[in-house]
């Protein structure tokens, strides 16, 4: 009898495989591992932690992570992909593939095959709380276009793709990590806009699919589409006759957990069509567990056909086999190229909003930056307010600096310095404070906007602004180059 939790994508509590995990490992042999940023650490033991879960398991599992590029990355030591919001503002199908390339070599060097990239979401609401700059732009075509040559580059480096959310998460209010979104939208509606990417994945024969839990009530009113047999078995792999692994986005998730508790959900999502199930609990072996046995009695009671099982682990096999886990050597030569490529797009990504004050690199400069920002969802790390100072003191010598967090900090550099320009920088995924909107009212004719996170916060503040579209280190030099240059 097949042995259903080889359908199961877990997570590890840590950046080491303890004796524990490596025994459950053993005893359950589960189809992969999704790794966080809480696994990588050093190249060293990061690639090791892989080796000794591949051993436990006893073959060339799969193992994931999400390195998307832009603000959701996991590894951090290599060349950092660009947000896909900035590959749409560059709009050039090449820098896409060469991007998701970069995104592969990254991780094949530690033996990671698999990557849950690109967002192949349309950006249709851009107050969405989930998506934002992980989504190459609103235009559907551009979405497609752009999303299919990054999935492609990234396996024709070796690293399965996953496009995401299917069948689109673009336009919801809710993030699904806390509760169930509805897109109440016609089918029409759908195939004009969220469908269009999608559908040319399938049609490029892309290696996996990630699932939303969404709820689309005009397709089908009872279950997200994760669970759902109309969206998975139906359109997907029936009118569109995807051939490619289904994955589930994490079913822990307050969209699905919240509502069917205790893994219920987990047989249900086979039953639909998915191929792998992905819990991520933070290394919570309880909720692993409690997926084991839902799994199992969704076999025993015939909700998951061991037919479907064998389809969904031949899927899964194939996978595997096209894409081993064996590391490939990331050389120090192609490591510049791409840090130069990366630099390059930065650059022409960036973009410069109205007229600020000029920066004197031999006066003083004003930064505000708060020191930290809110987090949630998918993302891990942020922006702060010593990493700008970094990144930009070698070209203003004379800057200092205020955190924003600091409203008291902030009046005494205000009112020492009353003549100074000042750059007042936006740093997180969900608009600007009220505090710098209240900051930005006495601060006209002497301050730049530093935007380096939501490119919409650029016209949340009356100020003169700087788009980045990211704030990773290519981001930053590309900045510190422009303010140097005004």
């Amino acid at each position: 009898m097949i042995r259903p939790e080889a359908t199961l994508i877990i997570d590890l509590p840590g950046p080491d495989l303890t004796p524990q995990d490596a025994r459950w490992l053993r005893d359950h042999p589960v189809g992969g591992v999704c790794l966080f940023a809480r696994n990588i650490t050093t190249p060293e033991r990061t690639a090791r932690l892989i080796a000794e879960i591949r051993d436990a398991l006893g073959r060339d599992a799969l193992i994931a992570t999400d390195q998307e590029g832009g603000a959701v990355l996991r590894r951090l030591d290599v060349p950092p992909p660009p947000s896909p919001q900035a590959l749409g503002d560059l709009g050039e199908e090449a820098a896409a593939f060469h991007a998701g390339q970069i995104a592969a070599r990254g991780l094949l060097e530690l033996g990671i095959n698999w990557n849950f990239a690109p967002s192949l979401d349309v950006n249709v609401d851009p107050l969405n709380p989930v998506i934002g700059e992980r989504s190459f732009g609103a235009d559907p075509q551009r979405v497609a276009q752009l999303g299919v040559a990054w999935a492609q580059g990234s396996e024709a480096a070796g690293v399965l793709s996953a496009v995401k959310h299917y069948p689109g998460h673009g336009d919801t209010r809710v993030d699904s990590h806390e509760d169930l979104p509805v897109v109440d939208k016609t089918r029409a509606a759908l195939e004009a806009a969220e469908w269009v990417p999608f559908r040319a994945a399938a049609q490029a024969g892309l290696g996996s699919v990630m699932t939303a839990h969404i709820l689309y009530p005009q397709l089908d009113p009872a279950r997200p589409a994760t669970l759902s047999p109309t969206l998975l078995d139906g359109v997907l792999r029936g009118e569109w006759g995807y051939g490619g692994v289904i994955v589930t986005d994490a079913m822990d998730m307050g969209a699905i957990a919240r509502r069917w508790p205790q893994g219920r959900a987990a047989g249900l999502a086979l039953a639909a069509g998915a191929d792998a199930v992905l819990v991520c609990g933070h290394g919570d072996r309880a909720v692993t567990d409690a997926h084991v046995r839902a799994l199992r009695a969704a076999q025993a009671d015939g909700t998951v056909p061991e037919e479907r099982l064998h389809e969904a682990l031949g899927r899964l096999h194939a996978a595997g086999t096209h894409f081993p886990g064996q590391p490939r050597p990331y050389p120090a030569p192609r490591r510049q190229a791409d840090d130069a490529a990366l630099l390059d797009w930065a650059r022409r990504a960036l973009r410069v909003q109205g007229q600020g004050p000029h920066l004197d690199p031999g006066a003083t400069t004003l930064l505000l930056a708060p020191s930290g920002t809110a987090l949630g969802g998918p993302y891990g790390d942020v922006v702060t307010l010593d990493d700008l100072r970094a990144a930009l003191r070698p070209h203003l010598p004379a800057l200092v600096t205020a955190d924003l967090l600091d409203p008291a900090a902030t009046d005494r550099v205000l009112n020492a310095h009353p003549q100074a320009p000042v750059l007042l920088a936006s740093t997180g995924r969900w608009g600007v404070t009220a505090q710098a909107q209240a900051l930005a009212q006495g601060l006209q004719g002497r301050a730049w906007h530093l935007c380096l996170w939501n490119p919409d916060d650029a016209h949340a503040l009356t100020l003169p602004a700087v788009v980045t579209h990211g704030f990773r280190p290519p981001n930053l030099q590309a900045l510190a180059e422009v303010l140097a240059s005004h």
